[in-house]
């Protein structure tokens, strides 16, 4: 439906919402890159197109032309000078829900990702406590640690727990497939023994943080070199490298993992209530 015509331009409503919706995203970008080199060279072309749009709508021509051919040099030139915004752009669209939604990576892959790390600081004789985010928002103990931001990889979790860094105290926080934070601070649960066994401070962590949200926390014992999972307050300890994949990929997907154990599990025990029988005593 037209709602008025202005020199060559006929406008209607789609119009006025186009218009609605790219300035829209221009103040997001703007606001993203505020007070940075890149904001300045932004607002810089922002004035190059809105003299082109109205040399356009004047009939200069020869202004037209000049200001097109800037566009267009500008358009090779924006991918040079906007590289770290225009990569922070796509990671931000790639960690939103909706994107998500449509893309799906190998839990298996990833579980094994996760434990092979493991595995490599169990022979340096490194301890670990890593977060796996579920459902519930923690960024709360996020951000008690340092920001990391980055994709997960072997070789990041190994050099962050290596004992001689700074970053090895503490627990790495993980959603989906970006570290969010190390050296995090975690809530330490009020079960400080099971049995005759006192629990160190990653185990107590680990379970503390179980206790008060949908996350799945995975602890290498620095002393025993066995691994362990806490999950919504229960506690398993001495887990296979097997055991460990298969739990990651179950709780992520929901569903117990298709890959078969290469040998027999050593012995695992559920600790949840004879945590619970202790504390009460």
């Amino acid at each position: 439906m037209e709602l008025f015509h202005f020199g060559f331009l006929t406008v209607t409503w789609l119009d006025i919402l186009d218009v609605l919706l790219v300035t829209f995203l221009f103040y997001r970008l703007y606001v993203a890159m505020r007070g940075t080199i890149a904001a300045q060279i932004f607002l810089g072309l922002l004035i190059v197109m809105a003299g082109s749009f109205v040399a356009r709508v004047a009939d200069l021509k020869a202004l037209s032309w000049l200001l097109k051919t800037l566009t267009d040099i500008w358009v090779i030139a924006l991918v040079v000078l906007f590289q770290p915004e225009l990569r922070r752009l796509l990671l931000f669209l790639g960690r939103n829900p909706v994107i998500k939604l449509f893309i799906r990576f190998d839990v298996n892959e990833y579980a094994e990702l996760i434990v092979n790390a493991l595995e490599e600081m169990k022979q340096r004789g490194d301890g670990a406590l890593i977060v796996i985010i579920r459902t519930t928002d923690i960024k709360l103990f996020v951000d008690t640690g340092l920001p990391i931001r980055a994709l997960i990889s072997k070789e990041l979790l190994v050099s962050i727990f290596n004992r001689k860094g700074p970053l090895h105290d503490g627990a790495v926080i993980i959603k989906d497939r970006y570290i969010e934070a190390a050296r995090c601070t975690l809530p330490l649960s009020a079960v400080d023994r099971i049995g005759q066994r006192m629990l160190g401070t990653r185990h107590r962590a680990a379970l503390g943080i179980s206790e008060q949200a949908d996350v799945l926390a995975l602890v290498l014992s620095e002393e025993t070199g066995q691994f362990a999972i806490a999950q919504s307050g229960r506690l398993a300890t001495n887990l296979s490298s097997e055991e460990m994949k298969s739990r990651i990929a179950k709780a992520i997907t929901g569903v117990a993992s298709t890959r078969r154990p290469s040998h027999p599990p050593k012995e695992s025990r559920d600790y949840a209530l004879e945590a619970r029988e202790a504390f009460d005593r």
